[in-house]
């Protein structure tokens, strides 16, 4: 009998494995695996997420995202996360796509863009068995969207709406729908106190998560007597205060609460400990509380959890005797979070008592010396991380035998104690430490069950013989640390390894042939930034389960094609880029290695390929970068193997001069999924030919510095529907903007300048408010009136629209909303009065405004300096009047340019709180006074110009405090004086700080290697969006007389440039002879005064000097012979002084200097003068000083007061005969009218035309 119930029972046993192998054998149902294959058009069927979807293969039980029943052989869980494009707009679901799926249980359609549900097709035509519906992050924005979706589905159990637009109103109608929830999801909506009472009726509740939304708190307590079931509520995020604690008390079965990320201080949380018996998991982290919570948590007994982490808790001396409290009364915590407090070695005696934890964290706070924690024997986790132990931590730590996760990053240790005893520990982060001895190293290898490793960032200098003998040890991470070049010869023990990081070690050396090419389990490797030099070992073929090889930033060389790295079967992602590499442009090596996904080789050097080439590679790229690879012209085009490829999400061929190809329309034709593309600088010509189908994925197309020409095709728009950012700059664009801009949502970033564009710029040009955030249409031939709209985009960070020929006036309507961060309207035909509107924007963030070049008048608005973090302002070349702008608020000015125009009055007081300003440029205007006494404030200035105004007065000794001064030009003033000789304390050098002007971002919307490698090993390449930069080229430009000329200095020429401009003014004295120390200078005039005494012999040290002007001056002596040593001097003018002798020698650059150097001079001789040495000559009369440069022949006193009198005696003269003589008096004054009437009529006549040609 017995034996006949055992063979039962094993013929049972043996049929249900039969059934359990043949439902996995023959997969799933025919009519669910046609199901899936009708939906996958319908959602998106290049996704990576559904290639194996496919007719051939029969088990869609082994597809992606499908988990089918192992009897019954059905689907009851199908996962279609992110599987619409989110940026193809709003979707409209038709749940009967699902009713192939007679068992579903959970559905996930979270990441979709989903609005709603198709009219009477909701989820209540699905089956009755469907439990779990993910709809997170989604668009869902009204409760009406949102309830078309819920009829009839009342075995729902989990429901998850997190991450969409809901306020929560219309739940309620939904609770009575829903009768069996138990998992309701809010979080990340725009859910206010309102919501609870309209989830009242959901009374199966277990869990609430309300996390980031706009709740206080306020009125929750009425749902504690219909949630009598809550067990989880997360109200993390919110705006609640310490009144939320009486309103939870009602919740008897709650066992886990989250509080964090409010405005919580601890008072009131003793309330709840005699109500919440059941509590087990609290969350109070990123609050208000102190250290008098402790006490305020000793009677939640049942906690297991708890998280105090980032508050201002501090473990005071009053404070301590609470926390032992709480220790005596938390007798379950298993789970203890304090980081990020001030926290100190009162507590740690105390943290003994808490026997039962299993995971302590104290990281971030201001603990000293070793743990005191010997009672934690269960302890599995211990951070302690970001403090400032010693080596008295690591005896200590001995006793924790069961721990299995330590760090002790960024503390103060030397090494010289071992870490022993921790005979189960498996992860140990030691990042960010200096070590000087090794004995803690060496201790490392004694821990048996050690698989991942962190030293980076530490002074750690060799590996220890033990540890390279473990044998469990798996990860192992040192970027930056200071190990020597024998480290890799020396790890090839450590055969389990599987991932090795050593970027930014700057070993300085070959790669060696031996020790680290014996890792064969290695799968990771990464060994850039570490300068290494020579040619990949063929060891490198050993390694034939490696994934991922990063060699970027390194002096490597070779021909790729001759390396062992076609030998890595398994590489899924290479990195060579910064490297001497010679790089086939076929790739021809790498054809058979099937998993490659992603090949960075940017920086090195392209080379022509060989004549035979097998016909397509087995690999399918994501991400091929290949930028900056020919320095010299390319005439093999664009990469063959492209042809080929038909997944790439990522193409960056930038700066590569691929001659005279056409622009690659292949590309977008094959590459349906193609999200970026960079061809910037390629040599690209002809036009740009679009391609026949649409690119819906692409986001990114950077074709700027190029040939490329004619008009963007007006049907853009509907070739990449999704386009985010365009750039097209530094090409030969003509004609307009294509007019559907204006209605694409989607574009954000659009730069066009640099073009031959002409057209009037219309509204309809542009896209809509919403979207775009960065305009660039600089330097085109676009006309007309600047659109109103442009001012008034809310979202509009970035607007360049200067070297244009738009006209009239800039409207004055600025939105008080605008996010404007820049803005440059120069070198326009623009006039009128300043717009005031600018600086009126609500939220003040302006960083640069450049309306220069123009023709504005009136004042200058105090509005545009209202944003406090202004940095750069050009007003220059206008008609602007009044005095400089009082009682302003941008105090991080750093660049002020406001030359060219008819200001007046003196320097304000206001300029004294500029400590940031770097220039600053008031020449050409008609400014008065002193320079001000306070100028030394002004300590990072650089470039200061004051030329060509009315400034008068003596040179303060304040001025040679300006340790930054590079440029300093006072000429054409009245200052008078002596020339103070401390100004030798200058710089006067070059700086790269005049120019560096910020936002310096280039244009780049890029993903990482290490996002792509991180993405690859998940679900599938997914990288997240970076922010997209404008190139900004700020013109910091400095007109300086040099060379016999006017110059303009800008850009990277005045980052170099440096000199001292004091001509045309009245000082008098003699020449410091200690100026002789400024080496660093580069032009120096002092013409047009009234110095007197010698050239100082100490002019001979001004090594760099390039020009040198004293001309028309009183000084005398001889010129001395040293000058002839400045190898650099162009230009050298001493003309019109009372210089006396021979000429320096004509040799070296004074070889070069004509008679005009030197005229004026009666008492030189020598060439290239004609007078000679060997007899005197009568002297001539001198010329005296002209500040325009133009000379004279006569004494200009004297002809002043000879002018005057003469002047006066006609008056006189004609007086006396008018009144001798009636009838001439008449005609006089008959004359005198007519001259009136004539003047009256021109003015008027003339300026009705101007009038009208202004308009």
């Amino acid at each position: 009998m017995m034996m006949k119930k055992m063979g039962a029972w094993m013929l049972l046993a043996l049929l249900t494995l039969v059934g359990d192998w043949c439902g996995r054998c023959y997969g799933c149902l025919e009519e669910e695996r046609i199901g899936l294959l009708e939906i996958k058009p319908l959602f998106d069927p290049n996704s990576i997420y559904m290639r194996d979807w496919v007719e051939y293969s029969s088990n869609c039980c082994e597809w992606y995202g499908i988990e089918c029943d192992n009897t019954t052989r059905r689907v009851i869980h199908l996962s279609l996360w992110d599987a619409t494009d989110f940026l193809l707009g709003d979707w409209v679901l038709n749940a009967s796509l699902f009713l192939p799926f007679k068992e579903l249980q959970s559905l996930d359609l979270s990441f979709n863009g989903l609005v709603g549900c198709s009219e009477n097709e909701g989820f209540e035509v699905l089956p009755s068995k469907l439990e779990v519906l993910d709809l997170t992050r989604n668009r869902f924005n009204n409760d009406k969207g949102i309830l078309s979706c819920f009829n009839g589905i009342s075995a729902l159990k989990s429901l998850d709406l997190s991450d969409n637009q809901l306020t929560g109103s219309g739940l309620k109608v939904l609770s009575s729908r829903l009768k069996k929830l138990e998992n309701l999801h809010l979080s990340a909506n725009q859910c206010n106190d309102s919501i609870f009472s309209s989830i009242t009726g959901f009374s199966s509740l277990k869990s609430l998560d309300l996390s980031y939304n706009e709740v206080t708190g306020s009125g929750l307590k009425v749902l504690s007597s219909r949630l009598q079931k809550l067990e989880n509520l997360h109200l993390s995020g919110n705006q609640c205060n310490d009144s939320i604690f009486s309103s939870i008390t009602g919740f008897s079965s709650l066992k886990s609460l989250d509080l964090s990320d409010n405005q919580v201080t601890g008072s009131g949380l003793k309330v709840l400990s005699s109500r919440l018996k059941r509590l087990e998991n609290l969350d109070l982290s990123g609050n208000q509380c102190n250290d008098s919570i402790f006490s305020s948590l000793s009677g939640f007994s049942s906690l297991k959890y708890l998280n105090l982490s980032k508050n201002q808790l501090t473990g005071s001396s009053t404070g301590i005797n609470s926390f032992q409290v709480l220790v005596s009364g938390l007798r379950n915590l298993e789970e203890l979070h304090l980081y990020s407090n001030k926290l100190n070695n009162n507590i740690l005696s105390s943290l003994s008592g808490f026997s039962t934890l299993k995971s302590l964290d104290l990281s971030d706070n201001m603990f000293t010396g070793s743990t005191g924690l010997n009672g934690l024997r269960n302890l599995e986790e211990l951070y302690l991380g970001s403090n400032k132990f010693n080596d008295s931590i690591l005896l200590s730590l001995s006793g924790f035998s069961t721990l299995k996760s330590l760090d002790l990053s960024n503390n103060s240790f030397t090494g010289s104690t071992g870490l022993n005893g921790l005979r189960n520990l498996e992860t140990l982060y030691l990042d960010s430490t200096d070590f000087k001895e090794s004995i803690l190293i060496e201790s490392l290898g004694a821990l048996p069950s050690l698989k991942t490793l962190d030293a980076s960032y530490s002074n750690f200098t060799h590996f220890g013989k033990g540890l390279c003998n473990s044998s469990s040890l798996e990860e192992v991470f040192l970027d930056d640390s200071s190990l020597p070049a024998s480290f890799l010869r020396n790890i090839g023990p450590l055969s389990t390894l599987k991932v090795l990081s050593l970027a930014g070690v700057d070993f300085n050396s070959t790669l060696p042939a031996q020790g680290w090419c014996e890792l064969k389990n290695l799968e990771e490797l990464y060994l850039s930034g570490n300068n290494l030099k020579g040619v990949l070992p063929p060891c490198l073929g050993n390694l034939s389960f490696l994934q991922i090889l990063d060699l970027s930033h390194n002096q490597l060389e070779g021909n790729i094609a001759f390396s062992y790295l076609s030998h890595l079967k398994q590489l899924r992602s290479l990195s060579i880029k910064n490297n001497y590499f010679q790089v086939p442009i076929s790739f021809g090596s790498f054809m058979n290695l099937s998993n490659l996904k992603l090949i960075a080789c940017d920086n090195n050097e392209l080379i022509a390929a060989p004549s035979f080439q097998p016909s397509a590679p087995k690999f399918q790229l994501l991400f091929f970068s290949a930028s900056n690879c020919t320095p010299k012209p390319l005439k093999a085009g664009f990469t063959n193997f492209l042809h080929s490829q038909y997944d790439l999400m990522f193409v960056d061929l930038s700066h590569n001069k691929f001659v005279g190809e056409p622009f690659p329309s292949w590309l977008f034709e094959n590459n349906r999924k193609l999200n970026r593309l960079y061809l910037r600088d390629t040599s690209i010509t002809g036009p740009l030919q679009l391609p026949q189908h649409p690119t819906p994925y692409l986001q990114t197309v950077d074709i700027s510095g190029n040939t490329i020409h004619g008009q963007i095709a007006r049907n853009i728009c509907s070739i990449f529907p999704r386009l985010k950012n365009f750039l097209m700059a530094n090409n030969s664009l003509t004609g307009c903007i294509p007019r559907c801009f204006g209605n694409m949502s989607s574009l954000e970033f659009l730069d066009l300048s640099n073009n031959h564009m002409s057209c009037e710029l219309l509204e309809h040009n542009l896209p809509t408010v919403g979207s775009l955030w960065s305009l660039q249409l600089s330097n085109n031939n676009f006309s007309g009136r600047l659109p109103p709209s442009v001012f008034n985009m809310t979202y509009l960070l970035y607007l360049l629209l200067d070297g244009n020929k738009f006209v009239g006036e800039v409207p004055g309507t600025f939105s008080l909303e605008s996010s404007l961060l820049w803005l440059d309207i120069s070198n326009n035909l623009l006039s009128g009065m300043l717009p005031r509107g600018i600086g009126n924007s609500s939220k003040n963030q302006l960083d640069g405004i450049d309306l220069s070049r123009n023709h504005f008048e009136g004042t200058i608005p105090i509005e545009y300096f209202n944003s406090s973090g202004l940095e750069f302002v050009d007003l220059s070349e206008n008609n602007l009047s009044g005095s400089l702008p009082l009682g302003f608020h941008a105090l991080d000015l750093r660049y002020v340019h406001l030359y060219g125009n008819r200001l007046s009055g003196p320097l304000p007081y206001d300029f004294y709180n500029l400590s940031s300003l770097v220039t600053l440029d008031l020449g050409d205007n008609n400014l008065t006074g002193p320079i001000p006494n306070w100028i030394d404030s002004l300590s990072e200035l650089s470039i200061f110009v004051l030329k060509s105004n009315q400034f008068n007065g003596k040179l303060p000794h304040q001025l040679c405090l300006l340790r930054k001064l590079s440029i300093l030009d006072l000429s054409e003033n009245n200052f008078s004086g002596l020339l103070p000789s401390c100004l030798s304390n200058l710089n006067l050098t070059a700086s790269d700080e005049k120019t560096s002007v910020e936002p310096d971002w280039g244009s780049r919307d890029y993903w990482s290697e290490e996002e792509m490698f991180s993405s690859m090993g998940g679900r599938g390449f997914s990288p997240s969006d970076t922010m997209l930069w404008p190139e900004i080229s700020v013109k910091i430009a400095v007109e300086l007389t040099a060379k016999k000329n006017f110059y303009t200095y800008e850009g990277g020429i005045l980052r170099y440039m440096s000199a001292l401009d004091l001509s045309c003014n009245r000082f008098t004295g003699e020449i410091p002879t200690e100026w002789g120390n400024l080496s660093g200078i580069y032009s120096l005039n002092l013409s047009q005064n009234n110095l007197t005494g010698l050239i100082p012999s100490s002019f001979s040290n001004l090594k760099h000097i390039e020009s040198l002007d004293l001309s028309h001056n009183n000084l005398n002596g001889r010129i001395p012979a040293q000058l002839v040593e400045l190898t650099f001097l162009a230009v050298f003018n001493v003309s019109y002084n009372n210089l006396s002798g021979r000429t320096p020698e004509m040799k070296n650059q004074f070889g070069t200097f004509d008679e005009s150097s030197y005229k004026g001079n009666p008492l030189l001789c020598g060439p290239p003068l004609q007078n000679s040495c060997d007899k005197t000559e009568s002297p001539s009369a001198r010329v005296p000083n002209d500040c325009n440069g133009d000379g004279g022949f006569i004494d200009m006193y004297s002809f002043y007061a000879s002018f005057g009198v003469c002047y006066i005696i006609a008056v006189l003269t004609i007086a006396a005969v008018l009144c001798i003589n009636p009838h001439w008096r008449r005609r006089w004054f008959y004359f005198i009218e007519e001259c009136i009437d004539t003047c009256f009529c021109f003015l008027a006549i003339n300026f009705r035309k101007l009038s009208r040609f202004r308009r």
